[in-house]
């Protein structure tokens, strides 16, 4: 059984997320997945364990500068380094299975749109539904069939059960949501367990546009009436998409 102290002196098994014996030693059928890594703590700990369970990872990154600094895109960076040059199993795993191309697609224009007055309040789901139309697109160009994301059951306002609901109908990928059951205080563990966590702690910056008070409970007919109204999301995904840059971790 492995495990670790923490700043408090708690001990925090981790058996059940790095039980390296369970690493796959060969694959039985390839499975593919686009990522969205944010930069922050909870995207690596759900790479990390899909890399666990054999899962080939091509990572996004969606960037919101120059609204935002680079410090998300930056960590994101560091995050997937260490996964390719960490020791043991998991490090082996990434040097196989985790694609060395980071695809950053630049996104501040778009979401800008999404401040308009009538739509605000649902800013932070337009966003994740933005994210997953990207993730589809950079699913057809490595024939992925799933989208992994680190998000976790009523953590913040987009990730209620029915906002998440809402974003995955833009996708034709399955979702991938490891750490859905998990509250912030486990996922933190894991991150420190990981080795992850002293790269990924920082300023949040995706709310840099948000509203103050977001909307828990989305209706789906008026987000797509507001997106159609801004020109329809899968304009304003292609605009996004256009400016993506690859950069070689």
């Amino acid at each position: 059984m492995f495990s670790l102290k923490n700043s408090c002196g708690d001990e925090i098994l981790l058996r059940w997320f790095l039980d390296l014996e369970r690493l796959p030693s060969t694959m039985v059928e390839e499975k593919v997945c686009i990522a969205l890594v944010s930069g922050g703590i909870d995207s690596p700990v759900a790479v990390a364990r899909m890399l666990r369970e054999g899962w080939h990872i091509h990572p996004v990154h969606c960037t919101q500068e120059p609204v935002t600094g680079p410090e998300a895109e930056q960590k994101t960076i560091a995050a997937l380094r260490f996964f390719l040059q960490m020791d043991g199993p998991i490090g082996e795993a990434a040097r196989r299975q985790l694609s060395t191309s980071l695809t950053v697609v630049p996104v501040a224009e778009q979401l800008a749109l999404f401040t308009k007055k009538w739509c605000h309040t649902e800013y932070f789901i337009h966003m994740k539904r933005l994210y997953s139309c990207l993730g589809d697109l950079a699913g057809k160009e490595v024939g992925a069939t799933h989208l992994l994301t680190g998000e976790n059951l009523g953590q913040v306002s987009s990730q209620t059960l029915g906002n998440l609901g809402a974003i995955e109908r833009v996708t034709a990928l399955e979702m991938l949501r490891p750490l859905l059951g998990f509250d912030k205080t486990a996922i933190m563990h894991m991150s420190q367990g990981l080795g992850t966590f002293e790269l990924s702690i920082g300023p949040e910056v995706c709310d840099a546009l948000g509203p103050s008070l977001p909307t828990t409970i989305a209706n789906l007919e008026w987000l797509e009436k507001s997106e159609q109204r801004l020109g329809g999301l899968d304009n304003i995904t292609r605009d996004a998409w256009k400016n993506r840059r690859v950069v070689e971790l």
